[in-house]
This record gives structure tokens, sequence and C-alpha cells, in this order.
């Protein structure tokens, strides 16, 4: 879905919000319920506000009640997985196919078709409406 996209902590910090660079950057995680992004309906794409990417579709986005945006499916080739080992637990961590910025994490719990939950940070998404 595009080149790497590798850039220094001080370009990251020029770009991103201070909120943005802690979640995208410092694998942080934003205040359950905060984001905008939690209510969102309208038809579009959810991109990587670091790099743009696309990531998601509005038409996988679900209401899980967890205080995040989530989503059963991500776009194909949009992310990678890694193991995340905090906490004293092994979780599935979710980054940015293409600048490897920390999105959040997936978990086994969401609806059909794929039963995953993409528990999504929204300080690390922007959305796109399908209407210009």
């Amino acid at each position: 879905m595009g080149d790497a996209i590798k850039q220094t902590d001080q370009n990251w910090r020029e770009t991103l919000t201070p909120e943005q660079f802690h979640v995208l950057r410092e694998h942080g995680t934003e205040r359950a319920g905060t984001s905008p992004l939690n209510a969102e309906k309208r038809s579009g794409t959810f991109r990587c506000a670091g790099c743009g990417q696309e990531l998601f579709s509005s038409d996988t986005k679900f209401e899980s009640g967890t205080g995040w945006p989530s989503f059963w499916a991500p776009l194909n080739d949009a992310v990678e997985t890694t193991v995340d080992r905090t906490f004293g637990m092994a979780r599935t961590e979710v980054h940015c196919a293409r600048c490897g910025g920390h999105l959040g994490h997936v978990f086994p719990d969401g609806p059909r078709p794929t039963g995953l939950r993409y528990c999504m940070n929204g300080v690390a998404l922007q959305f796109e409406s399908d209407r210009s």
C-alpha cells in the first residue's frame, strides 16, 4: 500500500500533535471515550494520522462499547501486528503497515464475519468521508 515511511522522532514531533506522537510513536493509549471518531457514522475511510495510509473502511466499523473506535477488519495489507507483552499479558498490537505507527490492539471478541475487534486509538486515525 505504498513505500515504508521512516522518520526521526524529531520529524514526527514536528508533524504530529503531542497526543498523536505519544500514541503513534511511543505506543501510548488515549483515554477511553475521548475520541470524536467513536460516534462517526458516515461512509468513508479511516486513515493513519501519521502518514495518511488507508487503514479501515467505515463498512467494518462497529460499536464495541469499549470507548475506542472498533473495526472487524482492516483494509488489505494496511496493518501489521506484533506481540505486546506489557502489563504482564500477551496482546496483539496493531501498527500502520506504512509508517509503523501504533494504532491499538486486536482481540478475538468481535462480531462476524471475522470475530475480531480491532480496538484503535482515535487520535491515531483521521476520517475521510466519501462525500466530498
